[in-house]
């Protein structure tokens, strides 16, 4: 029996030899060796099609809309009437002030002709003079408080859209027209403030939208906004598109600015690079090196120096290995 004890012993010390020698091995890791190519610093936005050219028709007063076009897609003349609204209680309005002037005015004559008898006081008249004058005054500011009530064409144009129908009450400031030009176009984009030192205008920029998938269109930066905005905290870059563009007015698209561009720079890929530290391969140890970075792409970072072109660098960054540890590279 003390035999067959001692028998089993065997296999669990092989056992244990085999685990030391699999938790002792170096890790196996993966290489890759520094390509030359293009790199572009991009800043990234958000952005909206407009056209150059264009203006909102708004209702200034809360009525009922009476009348209204139908020329939407269609050309208009600047001051073409568009819509109407109801102005039957400022006409009332207008006609009773009219009928007050008439009241002043022959109070103002009668009081006129007691003055020249000496039967009324120079001061009577000159009181009836005054409201006479404030009826006018009256008179002329609800007449030009009428022209509220039509909404005509601001410039010449196409009617872009149209909005509001007869019937329904129009709000203060609603837009209810957009009058321009449907080319050219442009992107109205905000950029963040940290950004906005790099956006200038002649820049390249890289257009994607919905409407187009798997197709980059192109725009160019045309100018930047002198002002931000200190609650967004973004600036307003405003992006030419070209003649032949397919966005249409009102879409939304991603904008990629290039910013820079390096050619035949020194690259890596991102996940090799954690900061400005990466491992490089000498023999079989890992050497953790510092480098000095530029332009940091979503695929690639540019290497300024610190890094020789033919040596293999380990990717992804080892975290948790050690300066100096023992590795194997994969297939070698």
């Amino acid at each position: 029996m003390k035999f067959a004890r001692l028998a089993l012993l065997v296999p669990v010390l092989v056992l244990a030899g085999g685990a030391y020698w699999f938790l002792a091995r170096p890790p196996a890791v993966a290489t890759v060796v520094p390509k030359r190519g293009d790199a572009a610093e991009i800043v990234y936005a958000t952005g909206t099609v407009e056209p150059r050219i264009w203006a909102k028709v708004t209702a200034l007063v809360r009525e009922r809309i009476v009348e209204r076009c139908d020329c939407e897609g269609q050309r208009v003349e600047q001051g073409q009437i568009l819509a109407r609204l109801d102005s039957a209680q400022a006409e009332a309005t207008l006609a009773e002030l009219k009928a007050r002037q008439k009241l002043a005015t022959a109070e103002h004559d009668r009081l006129a002709v007691l003055v020249e008898r000496n039967v009324m006081s120079q001061q009577a008249l000159d009181r009836a003079r005054s409201e006479m004058g404030q009826s006018s005054a009256l008179i002329a500011g609800q007449t030009a408080r009428l022209e509220n009530y039509v909404l005509r064409a601001p410039m010449r144009g196409t009617v872009l859209r149209r909005d509001g129908e007869v019937g329904e009450i129009a709000e203060p400031g609603t837009v209810l027209f957009w009058i321009g030009e449907a080319r050219p176009l442009r992107v109205v984009a905000e950029v963040n403030e940290e950004d906005i030192p790099q956006v200038k205008p002649g820049q390249r920029v890289l257009v994607r939208a919905d409407a187009f998938p798997g197709r980059t269109l192109e725009a160019t930066v045309d100018s930047v906004t002198p002002k931000g905005d200190p609650v967004a905290k973004t600036y307003r870059v405003y992006l030419a598109l070209p003649d032949d563009t397919p966005l249409l007015i009102g879409m939304t698209a991603e904008l990629n600015i290039v910013a820079r561009v390096a050619r035949e720079a020194l690259l890596l890929p991102v996940a090799a690079v954690q900061g400005n530290a990466v491992f490089i391969l000498e023999g079989d140890r890992a050497r953790r090196r510092e480098l000095a970075i530029g332009i940091r792409g979503t695929d690639d970072v540019e290497v300024l120096s610190g890094l020789p072109d033919q040596v293999r660098v380990l990717t992804p960054f080892p975290d948790k290995l050690a300066d100096g540890a023992r590795v194997v590279p994969q297939g070698g």
